[in-house]
């Protein structure tokens, strides 16, 4: 291989790095935790962007479950017993799907298996508790999906015009 070739594949090289470190960074990882009365509460999730994409009903599907992020199945812990909008949830680390849906209404699971990939292989019959939230129109876009743990131990949910939130308590 002569010297314009070893440059040529070094340089493709390069460009191909640099599409793949890019494209790995369009959903990073994100956290939010908080400690609300004693209580340790941490959300992982993968943070995607809207990019002009029409999300609700388009990217996601309404009545379907979702993964509520991207890439790995977003996971909620808490380190003590609590009540999500008064369900009882014991100690423990657990997925966070939901269920968007047309109207001002969506389906929140809390499912017990949370080491998953997305919510391919999701199973309903590994559901701890569903429960339904109030889902709000914003004025301004949320290009990142975010969550928040508020003080009071509100958690909320905002990703392009959309936010939702239910309070964890002792």
């Amino acid at each position: 291989m002569n010297n314009l070739s070893k440059q040529i594949a070094s340089s493709f090289l390069l460009v191909l790095l640099a599409t793949s470190i890019s494209w790995a960074q369009e959903s990073p990882a994100a956290s939010a935790e908080n400690t609300v009365n004693g209580v340790k509460i941490k959300i992982d999730y993968h943070s995607p962007k809207v990019k002009g994409r029409i999300i609700w009903g388009g990217l996601e599907q309404y009545d379907k479950v979702w993964r509520t992020g991207a890439d790995n199945a977003t996971t909620i812990e808490v380190s003590e017993n609590v009540k999500f909008d008064d369900h009882k949830i014991p100690k423990g680390k657990y997925a966070l799907f939901t269920i968007p849906q047309k109207g001002d209404t969506w389906t929140v699971i809390i499912n017990k298996v949370a080491d998953q990939w997305g919510a391919f292989n999701y199973d309903q019959k590994e559901d701890l508790v569903r429960f339904d939230v109030k889902v709000d129109r914003t004025l301004e876009i949320h290009e990142s999906l975010l969550f928040d743990i508020k003080d009071d131990g509100t958690v909320v949910f905002a990703w392009e015009y959309k936010t939702f939130s239910f309070k964890i308590k002792k």
